[in-house]
C-alpha cells in the first residue's frame, strides 16, 4: 500500500473524531479538513527539491495545516473555537504519527 495513503488514513483516524466531537460537525466536513491539507503537506513540504532540514519542514507543515484547517472550519462552516480545535487535532495526529513511526516504522 502507498505510504502516503497509509499516513493519510492515519491522520483521518485521529483528526476526524476530534473534529466531529469538538466542533459538532459531520464526518464528511471533518474529513474535508485533512483531505484538503494532507496532500499539500506530504507532497509540498516534503518535496525532495526543498532544501530544509526535517524538523523545519515538520514545523512549517504543521503550522500550515493548523491554520488552513482552522480557517476552513471558521469561515466555511462558522465554527467557533476552530483555531483551538484545529491545533488539538493536528497536534494529536502529528504526535501519534511520530510515535507510531518511532515504534513501528509507520506511517
Amino acid at each position: 500500500m502507498n505510504v502516503w495513503f497509509i499516513a493519510f488514513l492515519f491522520t483521518q483516524l485521529v483528526e476526524v473524531p476530534i473534529y466531529v466531537r469538538t466542533l459538532n460537525c459531520s464526518i464528511p466536513v471533518a474529513f474535508g479538513a485533512s483531505a484538503m491539507t494532507h496532500p499539500l503537506v506530504w507532497f509540498g513540504f516534503f518535496n525532495p527539491w526543498i532544501e530544509a532540514d526535517y524538523w523545519s519542514r515538520v514545523i512549517a507543515a504543521e503550522l500550515f495545516a493548523w491554520l488552513v484547517e482552522a480557517a476552513y472550519f471558521a469561515f466555511l462552516f462558522h465554527k467557533r473555537h476552530a483555531l483551538r480545535w484545529a491545533l488539538v487535532a493536528n497536534g494529536a495526529s502529528v504526535s501519534t504519527g511520530l510515535l507510531s513511526r518511532a515504534l513501528f516504522g509507520i506511517p
